[in-house]
């Protein structure tokens, strides 16, 4: 093996931190060898921390109605093509009733930047969830916030909240959003969300567009400094209504190399095998969990939306990806030796 690279890939094993050109220098050299040398600790890693077990977070799409216009996303507010959808309170939780006979305790309401969910409508339906299922956990995955109105999120009950950062370069962002988006915002709310007391989740596409591997070194560095309790990672996949529908999709293998890398940065990081890397490539979830994830999402949201709830081009919303086939799911991840459980699914620290 490269002598440099296996020093390099050694230090993150012990330190977890490399400098930014180090991080660059591991991606851009990555090999074989080490690929499976970083996979192997990074799987080690995570069992001592969290065994075998993988935690599944019942994923409710509560609205594809988004005020944003995001180059990248199939639900921005100028695709004219969507169908647009909204769930009502009673849907939500009658979401959660099915969800919580099939095993899940933690619920996670996403969607668009909607402005129908105003505070007040948010705070009753984590407080009937809360109440109803006083054993679970509500993480929010609801985009940007003002710092008051995450307090009252946060207040009403809700655990966790996901914020993926997209990435961690400001020349970067402005390439993927439109001009009213600021990168600087998209900061604020995550150290808000931090400061606030949620377990914070942040993340970023694999291979999106103008992303150059100094920009991912940048967001291994990122995740290094800002030590969030989550991180969702997966391949770009666009979307045939964006303009970004010319550029090819992120790398699977990629994407799976990074997973073991964020481990071994954070090796008590809840860490999903997301439904873009279950997209992106058939069995792509279990090489995530093979690589160090320890998360999977499957779908709650009532069959009739899940196909309006469209991100990107051909999204899995059926098969192991739909709630129903819970027993499937877990038959998947007991085939490659982990096992799925009834928890919350919290943080651990060593």
């Amino acid at each position: 093996m490269n002598e440099k690279l296996l020093k390099i890939g050694q230090k993150l094993i012990d330190l977890g931190s490399l400098e930014i050109a180090e991080y660059e220098y591991l991606i851009d050299n990555r090999n074989e060898e080490i690929t499976e040398f970083l996979k192997k600790e990074a799987v080690k890693k995570r069992k001592e921390v969290y065994g075998n077990t993988v935690f599944i977070r019942g994923l409710i799409e509560i609205s594809n109605i988004c005020k944003n216009d995001c180059l990248y996303c199939g639900i921005r507010a100028s695709n004219k093509d969507c169908e647009r959808y909204r769930l009502a309170k009673d849907e939500i939780l009658s979401c959660c009733d099915e969800g919580y006979s099939l095993g899940f305790r933690t619920f996670v309401m996403q969607g668009g930047e909607d402005g129908y969910f105003t505070d007040e409508i948010l705070v009753e339906i984590i407080g009937e969830i809360k109440k109803k299922y006083p054993d679970c956990a509500v993480t929010l995955s609801l985009g940007e916030r003002s710092y008051a109105s995450y307090k009252k999120l946060f207040d009403a009950g809700a655990d966790r909240y996901l914020l993926r950062h997209e990435t961690a370069d400001k020349e970067h962002y402005n390439k993927l959003h439109p001009n009213k988006m600021s990168y600087e915002n998209r900061m604020e709310c995550l150290k808000n969300l931090k400061e606030l007391g949620f377990q914070t989740g942040c993340g970023f596409m694999v291979g999106s567009p103008y992303q150059t591997t100094h920009n991912l070194a940048k967001d291994l560095k990122f995740i290094e400094e800002f030590s969030p309790e989550m991180c969702g990672i997966g391949p770009f996949i666009p979307h045939k209504a964006t303009e970004f529908k010319i550029y090819k999709a992120g790398d699977v293998e990629l994407t799976c190399f990074l997973l073991s890398v964020i481990r071994l940065i954070k090796p008590t990081i809840l860490l999903p095998a997301t439904t873009a890397l279950g997209s992106a490539e058939q069995g792509g979830r279990e090489k995530g969990i093979l690589c160090g994830a320890n998360v999977i999402m499957p779908n709650l949201s009532p069959h009739s939306v899940r196909k309006k709830y469209e991100l990107y081009n051909n999204k899995l919303i059926s098969g192991n990806e739909s709630a129903q086939e819970i027993e499937n799911l877990k038959n998947s991840m007991k085939n490659i030796g982990y096992e799925i459980v009834t928890d919350r699914g919290d943080i651990k620290e060593k």
